[in-house]
């Protein structure tokens, strides 16, 4: 008989005055592992590597507020100073006391920011395809396909398709029904019968936020391990700023996924032997 299925069970977690959602999966006492999301993600982005870590794992994966199943903030309060101060509050209404932290894009910035504030609570960190710098044609494309999103779509088939012309460095290699999974956390049915987007229509404004930490400071402070994977045809994180960052760090691998854009889904196969390798000091000796 093989291992029953990980269930993941929903957590609602207040923080900052907002109700902030989880997913978490495996056994609590296990090495904790919090996952961030990008941009215009949510904790589903997760669900195919969260069920694999958690047989080794306590697995939680966030959304950051404005997204999924989190509540929506202020306009003005979508940036990495108040993920980094939402983070800070859940973990310490978890009571975990030391973790990893893997973050794909944004997830990544806010784990930069958080492995610097808090030295002591990381032990591991994994950056996934973002880096101190962002190649400007990559910016440029996340802007243009978060920033003029459809505001509704007509039924799911609409929204798949809308994933697969803009999400294709990500899904384009994934089959319809993976896609259609991925695709349906991030929508919800009105009240009119369309799908609209769960992520606050303030976050696609692209608001200045103040200033925060120089992002090559940031990198050049982690001092724990850290793990950088990057889309080999990526065109938000480019090869050199990827070996640079490395440099900078004092305990740093640095892995490329063939064949994928921005961002690997870290199901990959060369994405999950890194995670595999990097994560194993944690299963066998909590380090």
């Amino acid at each position: 008989m093989g291992s029953p299925p990980v269930v993941a069970r929903d957590l609602f977690v207040e923080a900052n005055g907002l109700r902030h959602h989880l997913l978490v999966r495996g056994r609590p006492g296990a090495p904790a592992i919090v996952m961030i999301h990008g941009l215009a993600g949510q904790a589903h982005t997760f669900d195919a590597i969260a069920t694999y870590l958690a047989a080794k794992y306590h697995v939680y994966c966030l959304d950051v507020r404005g997204r999924g199943e989190s509540d929506w903030g202020p306009a003005d309060g979508y940036h990495v100073l108040n993920y980094l101060a939402d983070l800070e509050a859940i973990r310490e209404a978890l009571a975990l006391e030391r973790f990893t932290l893997i973050g794909t894009s944004m997830g990544g910035l806010i784990t930069m920011a958080y492995a610097i504030t808090y030295p002591d609570r990381v032990r591991r960190a994994v950056l996934n395809d973002v880096g101190p710098e962002i190649s400007p044609e990559g910016l440029q494309r996340i802007m243009a396909y978060v920033g003029h999103a459809p505001e509704a779509f007509a039924d799911m088939k609409a929204v798949i398709r809308y994933y697969r012309e803009n999400y294709a460095p990500m899904v384009g290699h994934l089959p319809d029904d993976a896609v259609t999974e991925f695709a349906r956390w991030n929508v919800r049915k009105n009240d009119t019968g369309l799908y609209v987007w769960k992520m606050d229509p303030a976050i696609r404004q692209f608001a200045a936020p103040p200033a925060g930490p120089d992002p090559w400071e940031m990198v050049r402070g982690m001092k724990c391990p850290v793990l950088v994977i990057r889309g080999a045809v990526s065109d938000v994180l480019s090869p050199e700023v990827a070996e640079r960052m490395c440099g900078c760090i004092g305990d740093c691998r640095l892995v490329e996924v063939p064949g994928v854009g921005h961002a690997p889904l870290l199901v990959e196969p060369a994405a999950k032997k890194a995670l595999d390798e990097f994560l194993e000091p944690l299963a066998s000796n909590g380090s």
